[in-house]
């Protein structure tokens, strides 16, 4: 192996399935090193790496399987500048020879690139596109979707469309399960939901009286018509007491869905044509409305969820199976996890961020900053905090104890701070204060980050909401092409705010990890996603200035087309690099995985 300047030997790092013909077949699972060869002969291991990977298709997607590709991001391979740096090649070649039953995978360094050992195997690089998983539904696609399956099995069911949702309500909206039930027992079913009995007459959702009767909650007599019931057909009430009934029901919320007759005794659904007909209120009527086009997502038994992003009125459907930390994408730009509802958090795990959001909002650090910054009076024990210069402290009522802040000792002072004041029983409480304090201190470093790339994510989504709204209509003008010809510069801002998400939760991993002997490879990766990000966003924010003004010529043009060019080239590198970063701490960074002999 050849060595660099300094006899210390850099370049790639690349992980290749090691040929173990004296051993037959390899044992199952990965298994990494990472060497480095100093140029005297020797190897030092624990060498950190860095990851990188190629989509291929410039795009980012739930459910994207990413082979990994090498590429720096000057588009270069290798490292030339001496800086020691290294990148992981997840390449899943296959051995022509041997029989294999898993992957053995070595870490090793090479300043040659053409070793004919480390080749990269062409096909790595294609890209597997993959379904997409979820559907983004808004509130029209929701009424459309509702009233086609309403429709479909009002119409194989012959039966009233409010009776057709109530059907569908029971059944999470799976319209191919409520025919399937209804043909193999729709006795049940009808008792179920509140539907008449079949008695070979024609269902109605409400009927009206054909004699004199007495409304059975006012007692007042009406003439024939001037009361209904609903499809029981044996309960009737005036109008009036019907709308009182309906309107206490909605607005007591969603379960208005599911009224019955006032009967006690009978349990008739109350349905949509029913409250139609009765509810004078349009007000009355639209939270009705509402509230049955919601149910189409609240009662879908979790099929179709709501997207939580502040002010966003769209669903999602999740057509495919979902894991642990399944991201999906609103098109108001808010990611979620379809697992856990919080906001998407990949590479890391639904258990690490509950456990890191519970810690955020609860009071353990704050009982840190408490033994951190106080001390306790030496007399009753309570902690007090210094909050003025003096070294003179007086507890509070009813203690009142004066002493010196620096040495605990009694005031005023008659020899000076006492030098011996460990040894009066101090040192366990030292211990504690200094233990609580790293243990904040971490916490609030970690914490730190976590909060400002946030704000950094959330700063990068606003400068592309402006960018789409007027930005690309300037420069375009500018250049005289089309706003169409300028989305690679979306993509490049949707890139900075998936890296953002990305090393936001890395810094969550990073305060459970374990063990701490990965904490240097850590640092160095995060470091590098930073860099990463901070090129590509001045590349796609500073950069650019220059193209939204002035005048346009072949100069310009010139200058744009060189400017495209690095750009799509930077956004390609940047993705491989974060998907190849998200698969390592995915798979808890396998790279100090022990080696087996």
């Amino acid at each position: 192996m050849s060595t660099a300047e300094g006899g210390k030997g850099r370049g790639r790092v690349r992980k290749k399935r090691s040929r173990d013909g004296g051993e037959g077949k390899n044992a199952a699972g990965i298994r990494c090193r990472v060497d480095e060869d100093y140029g005297d002969g020797e190897i030092d291991a624990g060498k950190t790496c860095r990851g990188e990977e190629d989509y291929g298709d410039g795009e980012i997607g739930a459910g994207k399987r990413r082979p990994f590709d090498e590429d720096d991001n000057d588009g270069r391979t290798g490292d030339d500048e001496g800086t020691g740096d290294c990148s992981i090649n997840c390449d899943d070649e296959t051995d022509g020879g041997g029989d294999s039953t898993g992957q053995d995978f070595i870490y090793y360094y090479s300043n040659d690139d053409d070793d004919a050992e480390t080749e990269v195997d062409d096909d790595a690089n294609a890209v597997e596109l993959a379904e997409k998983r979820y559907i983004v539904l808004s509130q029209d696609d929701i009424r459309a979707r509702q009233e086609a399956d309403t429709a479909e099995v009002a119409e194989v069911l012959s039966v009233p469309r409010g009776f057709a949702a109530v059907l569908l309500r029971h059944y999470k909206w799976r319209a191919m399960r409520v025919q399937d039930e209804w043909f193999s027992d729709d006795r049940r079913i009808r008792d179920a939901v509140g539907m008449p009995a079949d008695d070979g007459g024609v269902i109605v959702p409400t009927a009206h009286s054909r004699e004199r009767l007495v409304c059975a909650i006012c007692f007042g007599t009406f003439p024939a018509g001037r009361t209904r019931s609903a499809a029981c057909s044996a309960h009737f009430y005036c109008d009036e007491c019907w709308r009182g009934y309906i309107r206490a029901a909605v607005e007591d919320g969603p379960r208005c869905l599911s009224l019955r007759c006032p009967d006690p005794s009978c349990s008739a659904a109350v349905v949509r044509e029913l409250v139609d007909e009765v509810a004078d209120d349009a007000e009355e009527k639209a939270r009705y409305a509402r509230f049955a086009l919601w149910s189409f997502v609240d009662e879908s038994g979790g099929r179709v969820k709501w997207c939580p992003g502040r002010g966003c009125s769209r669903a999602v459907e999740f057509v495919g199976c979902a894991g642990d930390a399944t991201e999906v994408f609103c098109e108001c730009t808010h990611g979620f996890c379809w697992s856990c509802g919080e906001e998407a958090h990949r590479p890391v795990s639904c258990e690490t961020v509950r456990a890191w959001l519970a810690k955020n909002v609860s009071d353990s650090e704050t009982a840190n900053w408490v033994l951190t910054n106080t001390k306790l009076c030496p007399k009753c024990r309570r902690p007090i905090e210094k909050n003025l210069g003096c070294m003179h402290m007086t507890c509070s009522t009813p203690c009142r104890y004066e002493f010196c802040w620096v040495c605990l000792g009694p005031w005023p002072h008659r020899s000076g701070c006492r030098s011996s004041y460990q040894e009066s029983g101090m040192d366990a409480a030292q211990q504690r204060q200094q233990q609580a304090k790293a243990s904040l201190d971490r916490y609030l470093y970690h914490y730190e980050r976590w909060a400002v790339n946030a704000k950094s994510m959330q700063k990068a989504l606003a400068d592309m909401d402006e960018l789409k709204r007027s930005e690309l209509e300037k420069m375009a003008a500018t250049l005289e092409i089309q706003v169409e010809d300028l989305e690679f510069l979306t993509m490049a801002y949707e890139l900075i705010a998936y890296g953002r998400r990305v090393t936001r939760w890395v810094y969550a991993y990073g305060y459970y990890l374990d063990p701490e002997a990965k904490r240097n490879l850590l640092d160095q990766l995060q470091d590098d996603a930073n860099r990463r990000l901070e090129d590509l966003h001045h590349a796609a924010e500073v950069e650019r200035m220059k193209f939204c003004g002035g005048q346009g010529g072949s100069a310009m043009n010139d200058m744009y087309r060189a400017y495209k060019e690095q750009l799509v080239k930077l956004t390609k590198v940047t993705r491989n690099y974060f998907g190849n970063l998200v698969k390592a701490f995915e798979t808890d960074l396998p790279e100090f995985n022990s080696v087996k002999k």
